[in-house]
């Protein structure tokens, strides 16, 4: 879909202000320049258009996808000069320059910026987010458009159409994990098309902790990544397909069984892994037109007691949370049928971390008001989370970026962990345009999401 530039009103100035003050706070100015110090791309000298600038405009993209290249300049220069008092000369510049310092500051420090400040953010008091003792994060993969140029299909290939030929356009593939109660995207690996999604799940699954419970689709499970993601300490349930063979070792009273996930056969002269003890879970789902569908999944926690199959198969199915920041990212973000706008391989790297980075900053607002109002992340909508922004705070223009949260807390409610919230109400208007936002999230066609699940396992 092509873009057309448009310049912001006046009266947008304040909701831009605000906007990278959200960003300014969960990415301080200190450790934006810890990044560039690290990574090499710190300015050697003064420049229109520094690293550390650089840094906030790609995040600031995201925010602003339908805004000209120049535009989101002016609001993002304007904006620092004013949340962080920078010295910063409001000159605009052309697309050459923009696209010229994006070049010079590369993919690497948003690689690790990325890396270093995007992990899990669930307390436990953050509803949704936990199953028994466990943090619940989902795996699973996506694909991203990027502009039709000779160099990006180098880099990233294209699918074939399905009428013949190629597709339009080149795709970038991303694979990482998301917290299921926070929707937060992290551990997020980018490779070309014709890079598959379980070879780029090796190096998602570094990111597993003890404490985890990792949930994934059927075309992940094989021996060597099942054992990788094992040996991180945390705990699996991931669906696999009914081809391959589980003996039955013990049957358990909940229906589940005990069995073995054995390697394949190995090559001569390399030895043959040990094989690894998972619990079996078959279950009925209600598909289409009324058919019963045998799921099958298998966990790592050999424990019946611990995690019954019932409430096993009605976890796995968090798994489609991921779908969900997916719909966040690409169509509310990026914005639907809409190519990424960089025209270079590093740069198209690039801009898919800052729309990373972007979307942790709304989900962390969205969590830090969640956690004050004492409520599930899920009943707040992310479509509507800015527009409650722009509606409740430009009336309080003292508010600082620091003291967000606050605008969208039910001051004075109850702590669910018992005692008193400190920070004053806002206005009684305010609040109800605040809570009135606080809905269900919807899926992309606007409808309630319907659970098929009816967990009935084999006995």
């Amino acid at each position: 879909m092509a873009r057309t530039s448009k310049l912001r009103h006046e009266g947008d100035r304040l909701t831009d202000l605000i906007n990278v003050g959200v960003l300014t706070k969960q990415f301080p100015l200190g450790e934006i320049k810890r990044v560039l110090e690290e990574t090499g791309r710190s300015s050697k000298r003064q420049r229109d258009l520094p690293a550390h600038v650089m840094m906030y405009y790609v995040i600031t993209m995201a925010l602003y996808r339908q805004e000209g290249m120049r535009e989101v300049l002016r609001v993002l220069l304007e904006g620092l000069g004013i949340v962080l008092g920078l010295g910063i000369r409001l000159q605009a510049a052309g697309k050459s320059g923009i696209s010229q310092a994006r070049s010079r500051l590369g993919e690497e420090p948003l690689k690790r910026l990325y890396e270093q400040a995007v992990n899990p953010i669930a307390t436990p008091k953050t509803q949704g987010a936990f199953y028994r003792d466990w943090q619940t994060v989902a795996m699973d993969g996506s694909t991203l458009e990027a502009p039709d140029t000779p160099a990006n299909e180098e880099a990233f290939g294209r699918p074939p159409s399905p009428s013949g030929g190629q597709s339009a356009y080149p795709l970038i593939r991303v694979v990482g994990l998301v917290e299921v109660g926070t929707h937060v995207l992290f551990g997020a690996v980018l490779g070309s098309y014709a890079t598959g999604e379980v070879t780029l799940a090796r190096e998602v699954v570094r990111h597993l902790r003890p404490g985890m419970l990792c949930l994934a689709d059927r075309y992940f499970p094989g021996y060597p990544l099942w054992k990788q993601a094992t040996e991180t300490g945390a705990e699996l349930v991931w669906r696999v397909r009914q081809v391959i063979h589980f003996p039955v070792v013990e049957r358990f009273p909940d229906g589940s069984f005990l069995s073995w996930f054995r390697p394949p056969r190995a090559k001569k002269g390399e030895p043959r892994g040990e094989p690894i003890p998972v619990r079996v879970i078959d279950y009925q789902v209600e598909g289409p037109k009324r058919k019963e569908e045998t799921i099958r999944i298998i966990t790592s926690i050999l424990d019946w007691q611990a995690a019954p199959a019932e409430e096993l198969a009605e976890v796995y199915h968090e798994r489609w949370e991921f779908e969900t920041a997916l719909d966040e990212l690409k169509t509310h973000m990026r914005g639907a049928r809409t190519v990424l706008r960089s025209q270079t391989p590093e740069l198209v790297r690039q801009e898919c971390y800052g729309l990373l980075l972007a979307h942790f900053a709304i989900r962390g607002l969205m969590h830090e008001a969640a956690l004050s109002a004492g409520r599930d992340p899920d009943r707040i909508s992310f479509v509507h989370t800015l527009r409650v922004v722009r509606r409740t705070l430009p009336r309080f223009a003292a508010i600082s970026p620091s003291g967000l949260g606050g605008a969208a807390r039910d001051g004075g409610s109850p702590n669910p962990r018992g005692g008193r919230r400190a920070t004053k109400v806002a206005s009684g208007k305010a609040r109800r345009e605040a809570q009135a936002e606080q809905v269900r999230s919807k899926t992309a066609n606007g409808q309630e999401p319907e659970s098929p699940l009816r967990p009935r396992c084999s006995a």
